[in-house]
């Protein structure tokens, strides 16, 4: 498998949790790179179904170590909370690894969060008011709080009294709520810090002599690359670089040590929250899609938006990521339906164009120009060849293959581990 890279195609949502799960079985190491508990992968593994939001996926794998990388932010009551069911549902996490570097969730990021969402109204982000972008915002700041210091109990508390001095003040001087108990946040997190102890490294130095040790490792991105903070839809994006390029970043691997990247994109299109959504459909199609494809958060169980495969926007991302191949995931969500439809280009002032406007906000003055291909009626989801699909559903795959220029590798047609098409 060498050293490979997986990133969100769309605007997260893509069953990255299922792809990574079932490419972890030939990794000796797994490390997330980015975000927080803000994204969800769900994996089902013998009729048993676990909701990871800061584990990496492969921790279902005895012998896998699973990096929490320095990328991430991480609010330590999720993660106990995670580790402790994983636990107690028989799974070993004695290959899990958290980043000295990563930054902590405190709960005056989760109050921030909500506060500033509500101070927005109706121009509201649609965050998920986990802290994740108050927490991002304090280590770009420079006064954020890594693992490091969470697990020293003189640092953290003397970081804590200065920090929770100024957020104080901001939330009783700006938004007028009650100030946060000092006691309360130390004596909560202390706890929190004797359980992760064991559990925290110079991950880095992992990740690396398993690089030159010929080991094979896989990153695993949260969000998709549409809500990277620099090349998402803007301002409705999270604050983290979700973007292949953020695997670097958040693990300490230089590119060089990357040998494949593999975008994962449903066979339609969904997302979460408010901003562009060129093909949505908000109609029986969407909402047909919605319920057959169980288009709720694994997060937040708010419902997703639903519409077409957008290959304006899948092209965009291949272009961003580098991507050497698509795992085309949900396949078996759009049986049943007569007539299929992928977005080729839109028409953007009055003319025809393949290419996303440099500015986000422009492409809601852009009508999509669809192909319409027939449908089927079969059931796929015991296919585990593509030569066996029918001949509707190849010619979709094909057809997203033509309009995004890499080829699709890996087809999921159900959310088991088994329930994958491998194609050479």
């Amino acid at each position: 498998m060498a050293n490979t890279i997986v990133v969100g195609a769309q605007w997260g949502d893509e069953a990255k949790g299922k792809i990574v799960d079932f490419l972890a079985a030939d990794a000796d190491i797994v490390v997330r790179y980015n975000g927080g508990n803000n994204a969800g992968h769900t994996v089902v593994v013998g009729g048993e179904t676990y909701k990871l939001h800061l584990i990496p996926c492969g921790i279902l794998y005895p012998d896998t170590i699973c990096i929490i990388g320095d990328g991430q932010v991480v609010d330590p009551g999720v993660l106990v909370g995670e580790m402790d069911d994983l636990t107690s549902r028989g799974a070993s996490i004695e290959g899990l690894k958290i980043s000295l570097n990563a930054h902590v969730i405190m709960p005056y990021h989760r109050l921030l969060d909500g506060l500033e969402e509500r101070r927005k109204g109706g121009k509201a982000i649609g965050t998920t008011n986990r802290g994740i972008g108050p927490a991002y915002a304090d280590k770009a700041s420079r006064i954020g709080i890594r693992v490091a210091e969470l697990i020293d109990p003189d640092r953290f508390r003397a970081r804590l009294a200065e920090n929770l001095a100024l957020k104080n003040d901001i939330l009783t001087k700006v938004y007028e709520v009650p100030a946060l108990s000092f006691d309360d946040i130390l004596n909560e997190y202390l706890g929190y810090a004797e359980k992760i102890r064991p559990y925290v490294a110079n991950t880095n130095y992992i990740v690396h002599e398993g690089i030159m040790a010929g080991k094979d490792v896989l990153f695993e991105g949260a969000q998709g690359t549409l809500l990277d903070i620099d090349y998402g839809t803007y301002p409705y994006v999270t604050s983290s670089h979700v973007v292949a390029g953020g695997a670097c970043l958040g693990t300490g691997v230089g590119p060089m040590g990357i040998d494949r990247v593999i975008g994962i994109g449903k066979s339609y299109t969904t997302r979460v929250g408010a901003g562009v959504f060129p093909t949505e459909q908000i109609n029986k199609v969407g909402e047909y899609i919605r319920e057959k494809g169980h288009e709720y958060g694994t997060t937040t169980g708010r419902a997703r938006r639903c519409g077409w495969l957008d290959a304006v926007a899948l092209r965009y991302t291949v272009m961003v990521n580098g991507l050497s191949e698509l795992a085309l995931t949900l396949l078996d969500v759009l049986g049943g339906l007569d007539t299929l439809k992928i977005c080729r280009a839109y028409i953007c002032n009055g003319e025809e164009t393949d290419k996303l406007p440099g500015d986000w906000e422009a492409v809601n003055d852009c009508t999509p120009i669809y192909d319409e291909l027939p449908g089927w009626t079969e059931d796929i989801s015991t296919i585990r060849d593509f030569d066996d699909l029918p001949a509707n559903a190849k010619a979709y795959v094909r057809r997203v293959e033509e309009l995004i220029g890499v080829p699709v590798s890996i087809i999921s047609v159900g959310p088991h581990r088994e329930d994958t098409i491998i194609r050479d």
